[in-house]
């Protein structure tokens, strides 16, 4: 039974996206709607499947989560920025003055007469 109905899912996806073309004189709006319309459907149909129950309750589990995450202050979160941004300036200067002194090499290499 789990089958047929992830089959059903599929051919109103299917069919959401066919009504997208089928439409094709009609309004933006119409078209959109069909498409929604086959997605939340399938989506609806879905939610009864076992993998459709799995998910579900996943998504339960991770916004109990969620809420159990303790967020940073404005403070912290623009220390740590300032942070990031000073670290990324010190590595982007190391780099050019890497890159120069390799570039300065080559050049000296490439411009010896041999």
């Amino acid at each position: 039974m789990n089958k047929i109905k992830l089959g059903l899912v599929f051919v109103l996806i299917v069919s959401g996206v066919v009504g997208f073309t089928y439409f094709s004189e009609s309004a933006m709006v119409v078209r959109v709607l069909s498409v929604l319309v086959g997605l939340l459907s399938a989506a609806f149909v879905a939610r009864y499947t076992t993998q459709g129950q799995d998910f579900y309750v996943f998504c339960k589990e991770s916004s109990v989560e969620t809420k159990k995450v303790v967020w940073p202050t404005r403070k912290e979160t623009l220390q740590t920025s300032a942070i990031v941004f000073a670290f990324v300036l010190t590595m982007a200067l190391f780099l050019w003055l890497v890159d120069a002194g390799l570039m300065g090499i080559v050049r000296m290499l490439v411009s010896q007469d041999v």
